[in-house]
């Protein structure tokens, strides 16, 4: 089976986006999610700083778990507010773990985040089921479904191994019900919960050590460290989320893995992820036009020869594109009685058409 493209629509070709050596994998699988651990407006776009000035200067393990934190935040609203028109919707419960061991200095990971064990709790989503049994950021898990971390989880090599491993076993228990997980707080007594996920759309959201693109594969969002869109404020970053997601949501890796690269075809999935944007920031909550304010930020800064390549609209016309869905995300809206927009019903992919018109054409 031929190797499935990666698309990075939002920033230049990163061969490989792999994940450090040296760190754990920080994979903020939506799935894993699960409790695992399972792409003018008005005013400029905020910058993130202000949020992360602290009275010292944060070190960097605390500045990549901060912007960890914040993709895994995005990406689970994203995730579960449109599990309803996604579909195989997977169980999640909001959790996302790490592993000190996974690192290259263990030990100072765990004085770092003040753990009592190598597997921490990295990132909450507000509202989950893992916040609701009053799970924490930087808590330590002591075990999962009975098994002890410490005598029932060896450690490996690879060393990430062992935390993917975890977040397999969470994962499969979520898909029948509910995961048990023992956890102690930070400076607190030992806790059980026992959590039951919640749907989501099946991608897994995962933060990569010095990259400054953001990809999808089909099956994840991967957003370099370094990624400029984490300046912007929260509604226009997630509208850069959803620009990739949209991309697994769509199958277009999937359908380019099968009939390889065809230039316009490409530049049509680019459309279709652009138009496809707004309709999930909206059903997560978020105002759909922070999409075009994305572009408008992004495009002239960010979009210098890539946006005028002929696999891609100009960032002006991307624009225009994201606002043609609006009036149609309104009437969507207002046909469903919970306020969603329905695009599994109501979307049309401009590559579908096309594909579709080829098969049939003499």
């Amino acid at each position: 089976m031929p190797r499935l493209p990666v698309f990075r629509p939002l920033n230049r070709f990163i061969p490989g986006a792999r994940r450090p050596s040296c760190r754990a994998p920080f994979f903020g699988t939506l799935r894993t999610l699960v409790a695992t651990a399972a792409f003018a407006l008005s005013g400029p776009v905020a910058a993130e700083g202000d949020a992360e000035q602290t009275a010292r200067e944060p070190a960097p393990l605390e500045i990549f778990q901060r912007r960890e934190e914040r993709l895994f935040r995005v990406g689970y609203r994203l995730a579960t507010a449109n599990a309803p028109f996604c579909a195989q919707a997977v169980k999640v419960s909001g959790l996302l773990i790490h592993d000190a061991d996974s690192y290259g200095d263990p030990n100072a990971v765990r004085a770092q985040f003040q753990l009592t064990g190598d597997l921490g709790v990295q990132a909450v989503a507000p509202g989950s089921p893992a916040a609701a049994m009053g799970i924490a950021q930087n808590d330590t898990i002591l075990s999962i479904n009975g098994k002890s971390i410490l005598g029932d989880w060896p450690k490996t090599d690879p060393r990430w191994q062992r935390a993917f491993a975890i977040r397999d076993a969470m994962d499969a228990a979520l898909a029948l019900g509910q995961v048990e997980i023992s956890f102690q707080p930070l400076g607190g007594e030992q806790q059980t919960a026992r959590i039951a996920g919640v749907d989501a759309c099946p991608t897994r959201f995962e933060l990569i050590d010095s990259k400054k693109n953001a990809a999808a594969d089909g099956k994840r969002v991967m957003v370099g460290e370094n990624f400029p869109g984490f300046a912007y404020d929260e509604p226009s970053f997630a509208a850069a989320i959803a620009h990739e997601m949209a991309h697994n949501i769509l199958r277009h890796p999937q359908t380019f893995g099968d009939i390889g690269w065809k230039r316009r075809l490409v530049r049509l999935s680019e459309r279709d992820a652009d138009r496809l944007m707004p309709w999930l920031l909206h059903n997560a909550g978020y105002d759909p036009r922070a999409a075009i304010r994305f572009m408008r930020s992004w495009g002239p800064k960010h979009g210098g020869w890539i946006f005028r390549k002929r696999t891609h609209d100009g960032w002006d016309e991307r624009v225009e594109f994201i606002e043609a869905e609006l009036p149609k995300i309104e009437r969507a809206r207002q046909l469903n009685g919970d306020g969603l927009a329905d695009w599994k019903t109501h979307f049309s992919s401009d590559l579908e058409k096309e594909l579709a018109r080829r098969r049939t054409a003499p």
